[in-house]
C-alpha cells in the first residue's frame, strides 16, 4: 500500500471510511430477518430446497454486503493486498469495539421511565427490545468475523491471480470472479460457526438450503453491480490523474512479492 500524494491519501480515507460504515452497519441491522418477495411486492414464491420450504428470508445484512465487496475490489486495485489486509484487519476491530460497547450499554442500568417510555408505540419495554436488537450471540459475531477475514483474504488471492492471467484487461472477471467465489466460503462459513456449531444446532439440510440461497443472493447482486465497479474506476481515474497508472502497476507489484 502506497500514499505518496495527497490525493492517494485522501481516497484511500474515503473508501476506508466507507467500508469501514458499510461493514459495522450490516453486523448491527443483521440482526432483522426480512422475506424478500413481500419487500419487493410479490408473492411468496414458497421455494422448495433440501428437504427445507418457505419464503425467501435474508438478514439485512445483504444490503450493505455487497458495497463491502465492491469497496474490497477497487482497494485491492489501487493499494494491492496490504491496503486489503489492512482495512479487513481494522474493520474487525472497530466491529469488536462496537459490540463491545453494544454490551455495555446493554448492561448499563436503565432509566425507570425510559423502560415504558415508547408502550404507546407498541413497544412495552424499551430495555428488552434494545437488549434484543444490539445483543446479538457470540456465536453469530464470532462466525461473521471469522468468515467475513476469510472471505477478504480469499478475494485478494483470487482478484490478483486473474489479474496476472488478464493483465489490465477485463476488470469485470477478477472483481466480479473474485467476490463470487470469496462470497461462496463467507456464506457457508458464517452460517455453520453461528448456527450449527452454534447452540441453536440447525440440521445440515437447514444449513444447506440457507447458505445456498444467501449465495445465490450474493451471486446475482454481484453480477448486478459490476457496472458501479467501472464507475468506481472511471470516477477514481479521473480523480488521480497520471497517478492512477502508476498505483495500479505498485499493487500488482505488491501482490507479486507475497
Amino acid at each position: 500500500m502506497r500514499l505518496n500524494s495527497d490525493k492517494a491519501g485522501k481516497l484511500f480515507v474515503v473508501l476506508a471510511g466507507f467500508f469501514l460504515t458499510n461493514a459495522i452497519l450490516a453486523e448491527f441491522v443483521g440482526i432483522k430477518i426480512f422475506a424478500l418477495e413481500p419487500s419487493l411486492g410479490f408473492d411468496p414464491l414458497n421455494w422448495e430446497l433440501f428437504g427445507q420450504t418457505g419464503t425467501l428470508n435474508f438478514t439485512a445484512g445483504v444490503l450493505l454486503w455487497p458495497f463491502v465487496f465492491v469497496m474490497t475490489d477497487v482497494i485491492n486495485e489501487y493499494f494491492g493486498r496490504r491496503g486489503v489486509r489492512f482495512i479487513s484487519y481494522l474493520t474487525i476491530l472497530f466491529i469488536v469495539y462496537a459490540f463491545l460497547f453494544a454490551f455495555l450499554a446493554i448492561h448499563a442500568v436503565p432509566a425507570d421511565w425510559w423502560v415504558g417510555a415508547y408502550e404507546g408505540q407498541g413497544i412495552p419495554d424499551m430495555q428488552a427490545a434494545f437488549a434484543g436488537v444490539f445483543g446479538q450471540g457470540l456465536w453469530v459475531i464470532g462466525g461473521s468475523l471469522v468468515a467475513f477475514l476469510i472471505g477478504q483474504l480469499l478475494d485478494v488471492a483470487v482478484y490478483h491471480r486473474v489479474r496476472r492471467l488478464t493483465g489490465e484487461r477485463l476488470i469485470w472477471l477478477r472483481a466480479t470472479g473474485s467476490t463470487l467465489v470469496s462470497q461462496f466460503v463467507d456464506s457457508f462459513v458464517v452460517l455453520y460457526i453461528a448456527f450449527v456449531i452454534g447452540p441453536q444446532k440447525w440440521s445440515i439440510d437447514l444449513f444447506l438450503a440457507v447458505g445456498t440461497l444467501n449465495y445465490l443472493y450474493k451471486f446475482c447482486m454481484a453480477i448486478a453491480m459490476t457496472p458501479l465497479i467501472y464507475l468506481a474506476h472511471a470516477l477514481i481515474d479521473r480523480y488521480l490523474g497520471a497517478e492512477a497508472a502508476a498505483m495500479k502497476r505498485a499493487a500488482a507489484e505488491d501482490h507479486a512479492r507475497w
